[in-house]
C-alpha cells in the first residue's frame, strides 16, 4: 500500500461550551471584588456601556429580554420610562471636534519643551516626600545590610552573602556547611567561622539549622546559658516536644513546678525568627450575601452595592437611528450592544441565582442562624440544586469563594454544605456540629487529667451520637488539639 496524505470526513457529536456560556459561568464563579474588576474591564472595552448613577440603580434589577435582536427595554434607558425623550446628539460633529482638539494638543506638546522649575525649598520638600515612602524590607535584604556593615574581609563577606542566600524566609539555614563548602570551594572551617558571625545578626536565632539551635541561639544572645530552659533545650529536646515533664524533671533533678515554669519561658521564644519580615498576608473578604433577622423570619439580600449597574448608552442608540451612518459602523455598534445586553443579563442572572441558593441555605439552616454551629444540619449541593432548579455544578460555582454574613458571623457559603451522622434518636447531625462538640468536650476537661479519644467517644454516645474513636482522633487533629499525653499539665 502506498503511503501518503489522505483527506477524509467524519461526523461526530460533542458538547462544547460556547464563549458566551463560558463568560457567564466565569461571572457566576467570580467573588464580588473580582466581579467588580471584570465589569470595570468590560466598561473600558465596550463603548456602548455606561454605569447608572445611584438614583437609577433600581432600574437595572429588572429582568432582561431573551432576544438579543430585540430593541432595548426600559431597564436600559431611564429617561424613556419617564416619558422624556433624550435629545439626538450630533455624534459626527462632536467626534470631529474631539479629534481636532486632540491634534492641537499633540502639536502643542511636540513644539514645546515643558520644563518645571522649582525652588530649592520646593525640591527639598518633594525629595523628602519620596524619601518618606516606606517599603517592606525582607529578611534577606535586612541581613545583607548587616553583612555590608560588618567588619569582614572580602573573602568572608562573600561567604556571608552565600550563607544569607541560603536562609529561608523563616530564618533557617537550608544548606549544610558541607554543601556550602562544596559550592564555594572553600574549607568547611572557613564556612563555620563565618556562619557563627551571621548567627549574631538580628533577629536573634537567625541562621540556625533546626529549632533546637534556634532556641539556644536566642538564649545565648540573652546570656542565659546557665538557665534551666537552656539545659532542657540542649539535653531534653525530644522530651520537650512530647511534653514529658516527669522525665525532664528526673533528668534535670528539678521539681515539676520549676520545669513547668521553664517550659513557659521557652514558649515565649520565637521559633521562626524571620516571621517579623514576612509580608502581610491578611486576606479581607467581602460578604456576597447578607442575612438579617426581621421578626420571626430571616431576610436574605445580595451585596449589590459593590457591583456597577450598567445600561446601554442612549448616545449609541441614537447613533444607530441616524441613516447617514455606514453599514460597517452600524454592524460594529450592533455587536457591541448585543455584548452589553448579554453582560447585563448575565449579571442579573448571577445575582438571582446566588440569591435563590442563599435563601434555600437559610431555609434549611434556620436553627444554625438562631443558635449557632452546634445546630448546623447536614446538607448537600444536590439537595439545594434540586429545589432551586439548577445543576449541582452551578451551585458549586455559585458558592465558590463567596461569603455569607449571618447573625452568627461571616461564613464561607461552602461551610453550610456538610455530610452528617445519624443519632440514636433518628435525627441527623452535621460533621461541623460534631467537631464543635468535640472541641467543647476537650475545652472543659481537667488539665491535670485530660480526656482520651475513647472517653470523648463515650461522652458523645451519651448525647446519642455514635462515632468511631479514629473519627474522633481525625476531628481532634483537624481542630489542632494535641493528644491527651501532650495536653496534660502537671
Amino acid at each position: 500500500m502506498a503511503q501518503g496524505l489522505q483527506l477524509s470526513q467524519r461526523l461526530s457529536q460533542s458538547l462544547v461550551l460556547s464563549p458566551q456560556l463560558q463568560h457567564s459561568l466565569a461571572l457566576l464563579q467570580a467573588p464580588t471584588l473580582e466581579l467588580k474588576a471584570l465589569v470595570e474591564q468590560e466598561l473600558e472595552q465596550n463603548p456602548v456601556l455606561e454605569e447608572i448613577a445611584a438614583p437609577e440603580t433600581e432600574l437595572a434589577d429588572k429582568p432582561m429580554p431573551e432576544d438579543d435582536d430585540a430593541p432595548a427595554e426600559p431597564p436600559f434607558e431611564a429617561a424613556s420610562e419617564q416619558g422624556v425623550e433624550a435629545p439626538v446628539d450630533d455624534f459626527q460633529a462632536e467626534f470631529e471636534k474631539l479629534v481636532q482638539l486632540d491634534q492641537e494638543w499633540r502639536d502643542h506638546f511636540s513644539q514645546t519643551n515643558v520644563t518645571v522649575h522649582r525652588s530649592p525649598e520646593e525640591e527639598e520638600k518633594r525629595q523628602f516626600m519620596f524619601d518618606s515612602l516606606t517599603v517592606g524590607t525582607s529578611l534577606a535584604e535586612n541581613m545583607m545590610e548587616q553583612v555590608r556593615d560588618a567588619d569582614l574581609t572580602d573573602e568572608r563577606r562573600k561567604i556571608a552573602e552565600l550563607i544569607v542566600g541560603n536562609i529561608d524566609d523563616f530564618g533557617y539555614l537550608k544548606s549544610t556547611v558541607l554543601e556550602l563548602s562544596t559550592a564555594a570551594s572553600l574549607p568547611e572551617q572557613n564556612i563555620s567561622e563565618v556562619l557563627k558571625i551571621v548567627q549574631t545578626f538580628d533577629p536573634p536565632g537567625v541562621g540556625a539549622t533546626d529549632l533546637r539551635e534556634c532556641l539556644m541561639l536566642q538564649l545565648e544572645r540573652a546570656g542565659r546559658q546557665e538557665s534551666l530552659e537552656y539545659r532542657i533545650i540542649r539535653d531534653f529536646m525530644k522530651e520537650l516536644g512530647r511534653r514529658r515533664i516527669p522525665e525532664i524533671a528526673r533528668g534535670t533533678g528539678r521539681p515539676n513546678d520549676e520545669v513547668q515554669a521553664a517550659l513557659a519561658r521557652i514558649a515565649r521564644l520565637e521559633p521562626r525568627p524571620g516571621r517579623a519580615f514576612l509580608p502581610d498576608n491578611d486576606q479581607y473578604v467581602l460578604p456576597e450575601v447578607f442575612v438579617q433577622k426581621s421578626g420571626d423570619d430571616f431576610v436574605v439580600s445580595t451585596n449589590d452595592e459593590q457591583i456597577p449597574h450598567l445600561r446601554i448608552s442612549n448616545t449609541y442608540k441614537d447613533l444607530m437611528a441616524q441613516g447617514e451612518n455606514s453599514s460597517e459602523v452600524k454592524n460594529y455598534i450592533r455587536e457591541k450592544i448585543r455584548a452589553g445586553k448579554f453582560l447585563i443579563k448575565s449579571l442579573h442572572q448571577r445575582q438571582q441565582t446566588i440569591l435563590n441558593i442563599a435563601r434555600e441555605i437559610v431555609k434549611r439552616q434556620r436553627e444554625f442562624m438562631e443558635k449557632g454551629v452546634a445546630n448546623l444540619r447536614p446538607m448537600t449541593m444536590a439537595q439545594v440544586a434540586q429545589v432551586v432548579g439548577v445543576h449541582e455544578t452551578t451551585v458549586s460555582r455559585a458558592v465558590s469563594n463567596k461569603y455569607m454574613q449571618t447573625p452568627q458571623g461571616v461564613f464561607e457559603m461552602k461551610f453550610f454544605f456538610t455530610a452528617g451522622l445519624h443519632t440514636t434518636t433518628g435525627a441527623d447531625v452535621s460533621n461541623a456540629s460534631v467537631k464543635d462538640m468535640i472541641a467543647e468536650i476537650f475545652k472543659n476537661e481537667n488539665p491535670a487529667k485530660p480526656l482520651s479519644d475513647q472517653e470523648a467517644v463515650a461522652m458523645l454516645a451519651a448525647k446519642g451520637i455514635t462515632i468511631a474513636r479514629r473519627t474522633v482522633a481525625k476531628y481532634r487533629e483537624e481542630l489542632n488539639i494535641l493528644p491527651s499525653n501532650l495536653r496534660k499539665v502537671y
